[in-house]
């Protein structure tokens, strides 16, 4: 026991810790730069002022992730963000098949842990800086209130990811809140002029069935006359909940930092009135056995403050998917901008204006143009009001944080403050960095003089020649527009035969097309257009032709205009980098024919949204080609792409090929400690982290099980129970050899062996 005699006055102690980067903030993009900036050789002191990291994606407010993939609803075919954003997905799809908010508190947390150069204080909120010099941060002061320790927290390099900005606040960045005129950018979306009205808050719900009649007797504070206050009542239903109900939102009109309890208590009247009106109104019977499971205690936060960097991503930039000397992430979501009065007002709840594909995101967007030591990331992100209602979504923000993470590693080592790396020799060595670590930059290749896997000779046991794709499939409607991808050379287009059947006589109208940007893919350039007569109650053979040659290699589109009177039949074959599209998508923005609905006046383009069936749907179809087509090369893994673009960059192997192999071969014999193997993840799947059924664990185009071995088969290596995008391999010991072989046994799923690229280092 211990005594603690009366004293006038006791004081809480303090603690000091020291490194290289101090991020605050520990939601998505947080969590993305520290680790990231720790694997690259940074000491790294994460500060989250929550019990969870994960920040809108955690337990306590339980927002999905989603990034430039946006529920596939959109034409950004392979979308899905790479690194450390990619691994968080594929962790907690493996782990977390049901989409479970806790569990992904667990894979957030693991994955930090797991780091040896990252500090974790979680619960422990900041709230005051010091300054070495007026533009730079020396120490960020914090309090954790379940230990009641204060800490100060010293470093050379700040982050603030904490969503509202409080380190950047503090420290006198220069930042912004609300829309901008139309003048500053000249952006047509923008208001003509600025206004202080932002995105809202939001506050999700879940309820479950209790097996038995469940009263509920309403808070005293819940909404009432919801049919009179809420324009959009009938949208309600029983079935959805969580952030499904993303539309349950308010605060755009408030100061979204200072005024945010206020925000939360009307979201909590809300959520209680609209369950009060689904038990107690009457019109739902089908609720009596209904209870509410969790609602949430803290909002999801959109938009708040918005910091200026050396540059301000604007709409034209999202739009036109512009280029800049300083790529190094991607986004790729909607331009969703939200009503200020959220779920009171009478205006559609969000604006969903597509660009044709994902855009490039500049590093100068990353960093505070006035507080020399402080990187930007998350939601804070310098960027424009419009582009932001693309930029802010979670998976997007993660892969601009790791981009920034890798940045301030670069500086720590070599003294450099965050400006130095946006131009020159240091922007070059940011850029071979990042895509050493498997980051897409569009436009960029992985070129690292340290990789010798890049003066390899690479040969095959086999390459996937498609000459068909087998009728071993179901028959599937074309009532809507309908479309096979297929990775063409340059030259002469393969003409197509498919196998289709009607139940009445009619014409069946076909067209072939490409996209006018071959990194994009939207079939929007009609090369030839045919009529096809179709008898009704048997199977025919139709093809598609196209006597126009193509200029460059690109994806081509075959594709079957809408017919609900006609069925065409499906392959069972599932190949990397091969989709069919359908032209079907009807939510906001977009109109029942699948088209992009908008104006000709706020700046965006008008045109057609082309999308996959998720698995298990969305085979390919049946065909027939009267030229073969080669894409799947050995010689791809070494192009420095690890993803589809204009063509697959993938070796495939032959189906039939049941021990498939891929050999390097080097003049002389190179010495060889670690092997980086980039494998198919399925870029194209949207990894949606809560509530949505994932068909696959893992995805099925990546390699299970797989061993490295010399040219004699010694065994180097073996790796088992592979899930992951990515896998590094470090040999027990340094191996000189001439000649590595990687030998793949078991695919996660019933698709050809495939691989994007090797790396090998000594």
């Amino acid at each position: 026991m211990q005594n603690f005699p009366p004293q006038t006055q006791r004081e809480l102690p303090t603690e000091i810790l020291t490194a290289d980067i101090v991020v605050v903030g520990g939601g998505v993009a947080g969590v993305c730069f520290a680790i990231t900036a720790a694997r690259e050789g940074a000491s790294v002191i994460l500060v989250q002022d929550r019990p969870v990291l994960g920040g809108n994606a955690s337990s306590e407010v339980r927002l999905w992730m989603n990034g430039a993939t946006s529920h596939g609803y959109n034409n950004n075919r392979w979308a899905r963000e790479s690194g450390v954003m990619n691994e968080i997905l594929m962790h907690n799809i493996y782990r977390n098949h049901g989409g479970n908010a806790h569990l992904l508190d667990t894979v957030f947390l693991d994955m930090v842990l797991a780091e040896s150069n990252l500090t974790l204080l979680l619960d422990t909120a900041v709230y005051s800086i010091e300054k070495g010099e007026a533009d730079s941060i020396s120490a960020a002061c914090a309090f954790n209130s379940q230990n009641q320790t204060f800490y100060e927290l010293k470093a050379g390099l700040f982050c603030d990811a904490s969503g509202d900005g409080i380190l950047g606040f503090l420290a006198g960045a220069a930042f912004r809140i609300g829309a901008e005129g139309k003048d500053e950018f000249g952006e047509a979306f923008a208001p003509d002029k600025a206004f202080g009205e932002l995105l809202g808050h939001s506050i999700y719900f879940y309820s479950k069935d209790a097996g038995r009649p469940v009263p509920f007797v309403p808070p005293s504070y819940a909404l009432k006359d919801i049919e009179k206050v809420i324009p959009r009542y009938r949208d309600f239903k029983l079935e959805e909940s969580g952030c499904k109900l993303w539309w349950i939102e308010f605060g755009g009109r408030l100061d979204t930092v200072f005024e945010t309890s206020k925000i939360k208590w009307e979201l909590w009247k809300v959520v209680y009135g609209v369950w009060n009106y689904f038990k107690n109104s009457g019109k739902f019977p089908e609720a009596a056995n209904l209870t509410l499971e969790w609602v949430g205690t803290i909002p999801g936060k959109r938009e708040s403050r918005r910091f200026e960097g050396d540059y301000m991503l604007n709409q034209q930039d999202v739009v036109r998917q512009r280029q800049h000397e300083d790529d190094v992430a991607y986004g790729g979501w909607a331009l969703d901008l939200h009503p200020a009065d959220g779920i009171y007002s009478e205006l559609i709840p969000c604006t969903h204006y597509h660009a044709k594909g994902p855009y490039p995101v500049p590093y100068r967007t990353m960093y505070s143009r006035n507080i020399s030591n402080l990187f930007l990331a998350g939601r804070i992100l310098s960027c424009s009001h419009v582009s932001f209602g693309s930029l802010r979504n979670m998976a997007s923000l993660g892969y601009c944080g790791q981009a920034a993470g890798v940045a301030a590693a670069i500086c720590a080592q070599k003294k450099l403050r965050p400006a130095d790396l946006s131009r020159g020799e240091n922007l070059k060595t940011l850029q071979r960095t990042l895509l050493r670590g498997g980051q897409h930059i569009r436009g960029l290749r992985h070129a690292d003089p340290d990789d010798v896997a890049l003066q390899a000779s690479i040969s095959a046991s086999s390459e996937y020649v498609i000459r068909e794709f087998p009728a071993d499939g179901e028959w599937i409607s074309l009532k809507q527009g309908s479309a096979q991808m297929l990775p063409l050379a340059a030259g002469p287009v393969p003409s197509a035969t498919f196998r289709v059947r009607a139940n009445k006589a009619v014409t069946l109208k076909t067209r072939f097309m490409t996209s006018a940007d071959v990194h994009n893919y939207t079939p929007e350039q009609v090369l030839t257009e045919s009529s096809h007569v179709l008898q009704p109650g048997k199977e025919q053979e139709i093809t598609i032709s196209c006597s126009s040659a193509l200029k460059e290699a690109q994806y081509g589109y075959y594709v079957f205009l809408a017919n609900a009177d006609v069925e065409i039949r499906c392959t069972a074959q599932r190949v990397t980098g091969i989709l069919t599209l359908f032209n079907h998508h009807a939510q906001g923005g977009v109109d029942q024919a699948g088209n992009t609905a908008r104006t000709s006046d706020i700046g965006v383009d008008e045109f057609e949204l082309w999308s996959p069936r998720r698995r298990p749907a969305g085979h390919n179809f049946a065909l027939g080609l009267s030229a073969p087509i080669a894409p799947f090369s050995a010689q791809q893994i070494g192009n420095g792409i690890y993803r589809p673009t204009s063509t697959v960059n993938a070796w495939v192997a032959d189906p039939t090929d049941l021990a498939p192999t891929l050999s390097m071969t080097w003049p002389t014999p190179q010495k060889i400690t670690r092997v980086v193997i980039d494998l198919d993840p399925d870029w194209d799947h949207t990894m949606e982290s809560v509530m949505l059924w994932h068909p696959d664990r893992a995805m099925p185009f990546t390699a299970s099980d797989f061993q490295l071995e010399t040219e004699a088969g010694a065994v180097l290596a073996k790796v088992t129970g592979n899930y992951l995008a990515r896998c590094e391999v470090m040999l027990e010991k340094p191996v000189s050899l001439r000649c590595l072989v990687l030998r793949i046994q078991r695919m996660n799923g019933p698709c050809p062996a495939a691989v994007f690229g090797i790396g090998v280092y000594a």
